[in-house]
């Protein structure tokens, strides 16, 4: 495993793939936690906040069904662990430095046969409200790490390499992302191709790293098994207002007593569990 992302390939691509970035053990460590992760959502019926914990639940016809939980290490230790891990310090500070925040801690699923299809989306576009980030084409750092195998059978995500240099693009922001299928209109529309697509293909412990104005999006799950994908996104934190301490010079920063303003505006107003 290599600690670093080739430079030259990051900026003129706007992705990067690390291979075995974490090792079999150790995701089947993740893959368990995750697990009990899941277990928790479904025991909630449907979706559930508590601060900038947030379980995403749709109704399926044999049940609740978990799509993602936001921010599941505040009472998750070992996937805390995970999102301050050395190996990522490293990795993250030729790209943004040493001192790094967090604004996406989040667990992924697709079960089989389950819709769970995202859009053709640039992640700029959840960067709300703009002016807390700032420099966002150079200072953020999106990561994804496969608990299982994540390809064209498993709905594994498909980039568009380079359509990050365009910046922000209209690919219609007012539709939501997570539920709706990706359509090469909507890259014809701004002038990308559908013939440039590239399918991510990862094996459990690899890590896939992507720009925040890469176009991305990902389709239904055909496989016979889950698709699992933990995703921890970093700022440079000089020019992040929100989110939570990740590492300073390098060192990781434990979470504090008071969890910090991330995505979830009324925070301080609503703090408690409740069903949104």
């Amino acid at each position: 495993m290599t600690d670093r992302v080739d430079q030259e390939a990051w900026d003129r691509d706007g992705y990067a793939i690390v291979r075995g970035f974490f090792s079999p053990e150790e995701v089947a460590d993740i893959g368990v936690e995750i697990d009990g992760l899941q277990a928790e959502g479904v025991a909630h019926g449907r979706s559930f906040r508590h601060g900038n914990l947030f379980y995403k639940i749709a109704q399926g016809a044999g049940g609740p069904v978990v799509q993602m939980v936001q921010w599941p290490s505040y009472h998750r230790p070992l996937l805390d662990r995970v999102r301050l891990d050395p190996r990522f310090a490293q990795l993250l500070a030729p790209l943004i430095g040493g001192d790094v925040k967090q604004i996406i801690n989040q667990v992924h699923w697709k079960a089989p046969g389950a819709a769970g299809d995202f859009a053709w989306h640039q992640d700029s576009r959840f960067r709300r409200p703009a002016e807390c980030y700032r420099n966002l084409a150079t200072s953020y750092v999106q990561t994804g790490l496969a608990i299982d195998p994540h390809g064209s059978a498993s709905g594994g995500m498909r980039f568009v390499p380079r359509s990050h240099v365009l910046g922000d693009l209209d690919l219609d922001t007012d539709t939501e992302v997570l539920g709706t299928a990706m359509r090469d209109a909507a890259l014809d529309r701004v002038g990308l191709s559908g013939a440039d697509i590239v399918q991510l293909e990862l094996e459990p412990g690899d890590l896939a790293l992507w720009n925040p104005f890469l176009v991305h999006g990902s389709g239904p799950n055909r496989s016979d098994h889950q698709r699992r994908f933990y995703i921890n996104g970093y700022v440079r934190a000089e020019d992040c207002d929100r989110g939570e301490w990740a590492f300073r010079d390098g060192n990781p920063v434990p979470l504090g007593d008071e969890p910090a303003l991330v995505h979830y505006e009324a925070l301080r107003e609503r703090p408690e569990p409740h069903h949104p």
